[in-house]
């Protein structure tokens, strides 16, 4: 393009250029890309005049070319793909009238900071430096998936949204970054793809509003994060997904709302989390799922507990905070698969790092419990005769109270009713206390029960003790012995 079919605007970008001098079209600076249907042409610049530019723009000893503008309309589309632009691209307070493309192209820096755009176009680009759309506002789709980042991606504040687009208005599939993604209070209507993205820094969604309701917000399967996630404070409508994610720092969802109705809100089956941080956020809508995840520490308050849960195969080492037991059983009881022995073994091993034996048993006679429900009959009837002579072992002095109330029940029906002796003249002297004993006790003898032999409902006052003894002696030695198998 020949310098002499320049209009004055394009003539004052293309004199800055070699100089790396910045132009500012804007009369204030407030003002709204948005409105720039009513821009003439002195902040009009022609997209294959930047293009010119970049591929094969005037230099100037001892100066660094950049390309520099804010609040210039730019008709046509800018297509830099496959191109290897050298100078930093510096486009902010623009409205572009097309798509920017940049597949494939190799950069040192683009910057479209608070610019408005129908979409931009940069698969696979590799950028030696930092990628900000701050603040931008982009209504299509914001392609950068298979993205090289050498630094970090800015989307903070910025909007992106595509109605009636049927693919991810976001995407960061596979892309690369060598910092950070940077995003706090980002909007999007649609979905946000980032299957397989490495994020070498953190990943920060602070106070986002995510919507794609009924489908997929945020679909970020293997993605792997150095540092922390951060999506603290935010909305999130549709679904999350991050099954086979590895998070190195912490996930922390405090204060989010998670909303799938009638689905799982937040799907991370199968994923590596150093903490993972559920807390003073409203119950997520529906579901969760955590199954075959592995958490260093889960931070879950019963609060912030769904109402349905997956938590088979789920692995962590520390639940925080301190919970009791009945404040924690509740979640295990919303299992949408039923009973999950996994997960009451989990809690129990939680409570015992922290040296809280007493919430351990606990979670081990619910356990017990909700085992026995999925029993036969005569499993489900052996199993109450155990959790109420001595709760599974698990209480052991209710088997010493239940005797000590049989002995009292026994000795005082044959000190009234004294039973008479097999051998009269060689029986020794009947004592009640004993004899109870005899026949409570399997074994132990005192002498007493092959002595002497009660009649009537006596004798089968007599049956029912020893038929107890028996009972009392075995569920106790049922109880004793899984506990100390747990052990």
């Amino acid at each position: 393009m020949e310098i002499d079919n320049l209009t004055a605007a394009e003539e004052r970008v293309w004199r800055a250029f070699p100089r790396g001098e910045f132009v500012d079209f804007r009369e204030a600076a407030d003002e709204d890309p948005a409105d720039a249907a009513g821009w003439g042409p002195e902040r009009t610049v022609r997209a294959g005049v930047l293009r010119a530019l970049l591929l094969d723009g005037a230099r100037e000893d001892g100066e660094i070319p950049s390309l520099s503008v804010a609040g210039a309309r730019i008709t046509g589309r800018l297509d830099l793909q496959y191109a290897t632009i050298d100078h930093p691209v510096r486009l902010r307070h623009c409205h572009f009238e097309e798509a920017p493309r940049c597949y494939a192209a190799r950069l040192r820096e683009l910057n479209l900071s608070e610019s408005v755009l129908p979409g931009l176009v940069a698969h696979a680009v590799h950028v030696d430096g930092v990628v900000r759309l701050t603040r931008a506002r982009c209504h299509g789709t914001l392609r950068l998936g298979g993205a090289r980042i050498t630094g970090s991606l800015y989307l903070e504040g910025a909007e992106v949204a595509a109605p009636g687009a049927e693919e991810p208005v976001l995407q960061l599939n596979q892309a690369v970054l060598g910092a950070d993604l940077w995003a706090p209070g980002l909007r999007t209507q649609g979905q946000i793809r980032l299957n397989g993205a490495s994020v070498a820094g953190s990943l920060n969604l602070n106070e986002a509003r995510l919507g794609n309701p009924g489908h997929a917000a945020l679909d970020a399967e293997t993605l792997t994060v150095e540092g922390d996630m951060l999506v603290r404070d935010a909305e999130v409508r549709g679904w999350t997904g991050l099954r086979g994610a590895r998070i190195a720092g912490r996930l922390d969802l405090s204060y989010t709302r998670l909303a799938h109705p009638g689905g799982t809100a937040l799907r991370a089956g199968s994923s590596t989390i150093g903490e993972l941080w559920l807390r003073k956020a409203p119950p997520m809508e529906d579901a969760l799922n955590l199954r075959r995840a592995q958490l260093d520490v889960l931070l879950l308050e019963p609060a912030s507990v769904p109402r349905t849960v997956l938590l088979g195969d789920l692995t962590y080492t520390s639940l925080v905070p301190h919970e009791p037991a009945e404040r924690r059983l509740p979640m295990l009881r919303r299992e949408r698969d039923g009973y999950v022995p996994h997960a009451y073994e989990q809690l129990t091993a939680a409570y015992r790092r922290v040296g809280d034996d007493h919430a351990a048993r606990l979670v081990q006679l619910a356990k017990q419990r909700r085992h026995r429900h999925t029993l036969p009959w005569y499993g489900r009837l052996w199993g109450l005769v155990q959790d109420v002579t001595v709760g599974y072992g698990f209480r052991p002095l209710r088997a010493a109270g239940w005797l000590l109330s049989l002995l009292a029940l026994g000795s005082l029906a044959f000190a009234l009713h004294p039973p008479r002796p097999l051998k009269a003249g060689e029986a020794p002297p009947f004592h009640p206390v004993f004899y109870t004993l005899d026949l409570l006790l399997p074994v132990i003898s005192f002498g007493q029960d092959s002595a002497f032999a009660p009649r009537g409902g006596y004798q089968v006052l007599a049956y029912v003790l020893v038929l107890t003894g028996w009972i009392l002696a075995t569920t106790v030695i049922a109880g004793v012995t899984r506990t100390v198998s747990r052990q």
